[in-house]
């Protein structure tokens, strides 16, 4: 990918600083990085807005976990923003990668067989709801009406005119969740994050690295606040005071 030379750094076949350095944004490196190619546009303007809408949520697990490891460890920054991250997974952050494995299904199928894209949602929900997993990026503790992130990144998505077979997936399933489950579920941040990112030429592999990379920058600047307006062990006690032991007594 890349190659390191007294004078020169060449990042897959560009010259960094001189063709890199204050000629694109980091979104737009980082896409580069990821595929080898000058990302369009819409790619860069797709990562970038989901980039902002999943940095930051308040005291989310990974906020709590990277600011009580810092209050433990405070010489050891990278340690705390890697305990926020580690536990990404497919309830939290890493949603978006399971969903956009569920869009990418339900495309391909419709694409195969040409029956309409309803119809496959209903049976991948369907085989979901059989084998008692959970639908990734359905359903929020906050935002049980509707998750505002997602509502505005399907609008950016129609605005800027890539909006595709992905996000008309997302569509076809959220119109088939409350027949299947017999209640409804509204769509999440992580459900409208893969539709928009694979409409706009995303690569499937590295789903997960768009929720990891924004929340890295979040953590960091949780951390600086942590510094400066420490609340690391008021979480831990707060967590002490909220269980109680239920064990056996000593004897």
């Amino acid at each position: 990918m890349a190659k390191v030379e007294a004078d020169r750094i060449t990042v897959r076949g560009q010259d960094l600083c001189r063709d890199v350095l204050g000629q694109q944004s980091f979104t737009a490196y980082f896409l580069f990085l990821l595929t080898g190619q000058t990302p369009s546009d819409h790619l860069v303007k797709a990562a970038d807005a989901c980039m902002v809408a999943i940095a930051e949520h308040g005291l989310v697990p990974s906020v709590q976990a990277a600011r009580m490891t810092h209050a433990a460890a405070p010489d050891a920054l990278q340690g705390a923003v890697a305990a926020g991250l580690l536990g990404c997974g497919p309830v939290i952050l890493g949603a978006s990668e399971t969903a956009g494995q569920l869009l990418s299904r339900v495309v391909a199928a419709a694409q195969s067989d040409g029956r309409p894209m309803t119809e496959h949602a209903r049976e991948q929900l369907g085989a979901l709801r059989a084998a008692r997993q959970a639908l990734p990026g359905f359903g929020h503790p906050v935002h049980k009406q509707k998750d505002p992130r997602a509502v505005r990144l399907l609008e950016l998505a129609a605005q800027w005119g890539f909006a595709g077979a992905h996000v008309a997936a997302l569509q076809a399933i959220a119109d088939q969740v409350e027949p299947v489950y017999g209640k409804p579920f509204p769509m999440n941040v992580s459900a409208a994050i893969p539709a928009v990112l694979l409409d706009a030429g995303y690569p499937i592999g590295a789903l997960k690295g768009i929720p990891l990379l924004a929340r890295t920058a979040s953590l960091v600047a949780h951390l600086l606040e942590e510094q400066a307006r420490p609340i690391g062990f008021k979480l831990a006690a707060a967590a002490d005071l909220a269980m109680h032991y239920d064990g056996p007594d000593a004897t």
